[in-house]
């Protein structure tokens, strides 16, 4: 009895002295991500301004003094419609005058010929000679020389006259007002803006070095301040033959529909050109640990951390997400941000709350 007795006592020494295990460490599921099978879209990020593909200034195309303005900024024109009139009396007696001319020309006109006529009967007649008639013939001719002055000079004086109606040369709407009825302009002076809308154009920069990623056609999609959560998609129109020498960025020109009309000129957009497009599994990008040459994760399996060595592809850097093309499949928990610096062995438990 006494020697059982000391054997358990030994026993119960000894299972007193064998360590207990720590207690999980409790990760929080804003700390975990799953690897899932999603698509990835990569290419250059863009930034730039919107403006309208289709704009014109409309100016004034003689002097005078403006007696009517029709339109204010953002009110819809068709394209010919009356937008300002410009007071121009010295035209219009110009017109007058011409018209006078033209009169009188005709008038000499059909007297010459008429002399002409005669002096040819007269000379097949004997009573003249033939030199009176080359003179008759010789002011026919001068005379239709000056109807024809007369008419050109009439031309202009109503071109200019109609001139001084100002049509809208394109359909849109109205983005400027540069004056006011009552203001006495000259030729050339600027009177409205007209932008078409209906599409619109992203004017952006790519670096240098991801130029050859781009091409006429490829989609680009892009957010636009004043629109936040929504996204807008445009297509490359043209790119730009050289580089800017200071910042090494490329101009692209990106092509817009707009037939909504809701996007608006000169707001700033950013975005990326979608030069690849496809689908893989997917993990965040914090959940990579590149401090050691070649990437590695945290993955929680069977209630332990343990490293895993994995190789990445292509990476979003819109979404901060990463490509895994192996080390782990769809499914596995990763632990991610300052989560992954846990030991690896270290019993961890994901606090789903």
């Amino acid at each position: 009895m006494l020697a059982a007795l000391a054997a358990g006592a030994c026993g119960s020494n000894e299972a007193r002295e064998q360590p207990a295990e720590p207690a999980p460490i409790q990760i929080g599921s804003e700390s975990v991500a799953v690897v899932e099978r999603e698509e990835l879209r990569t290419g250059p990020l863009v930034s730039g301004q919107l403006s309208a593909e289709r704009e014109a200034t409309v100016r004034a195309e003689v002097g005078g003094s403006l007696v009517q303005m029709t339109l204010e900024e953002g009110q819809p024109v068709k394209r010919g419609a009356v937008l300002a009139r410009i007071a121009a009396r010295d035209l219009s007696d110009a017109v007058a005058s011409a018209r006078v001319e033209v009169q009188s020309a005709e008038a000499a006109l059909k007297l010459a010929r008429s002399e002409a006529r005669r002096t040819e009967s007269l000379v097949q007649g004997g009573a003249l000679a033939q030199r009176d008639l080359e003179n008759a013939q010789n002011a026919v001719v001068t005379a239709q020389s000056q109807l024809a002055a007369a008419r050109a000079r009439l031309s202009s004086a109503q071109t200019q006259l109609g001139d001084t109606v100002v049509r809208a040369p394109l359909s849109g709407v109205i983005s400027d007002k540069a004056a006011n009825a009552g203001d006495v302009v000259s030729p050339g002076t600027a009177l409205y803006t007209v932008i078409d809308p209906s599409s619109m154009r992203l004017e952006a920069s790519v670096p240098a070095d991801e130029i050859g990623a781009l091409q006429p056609g490829v989609p680009v999609e892009f957010t636009v301040r004043g629109y936040a959560g929504q996204s807008f998609t445009g297509q490359i129109e043209r790119i730009s033959p050289a580089a800017d020498p200071a910042t090494r960025q490329v101009p692209i020109f990106v092509s817009i529909p707009n037939v909504s009309g809701r996007l608006i000129a000169g707001l700033f957009a950013e975005g990326r050109v979608e030069s690849e497009v496809r689908q893989g599994l997917v993990v965040p990008a914090t959940a990579l640990d590149e401090t050691r040459g070649s990437p590695v994760v945290t993955r929680v399996l069977d209630g332990r951390a343990e490293r895993v060595d994995v190789k990445i592809g292509i990476r979003d850097r819109d979404t901060e997400r990463v490509e895994i093309l192996s080390g782990l499949t769809e499914g596995d928990v990763v632990l991610i941000g300052a989560a992954r610096s846990v030991t690896p062995g270290t019993a961890v438990t994901v606090n789903d709350r």
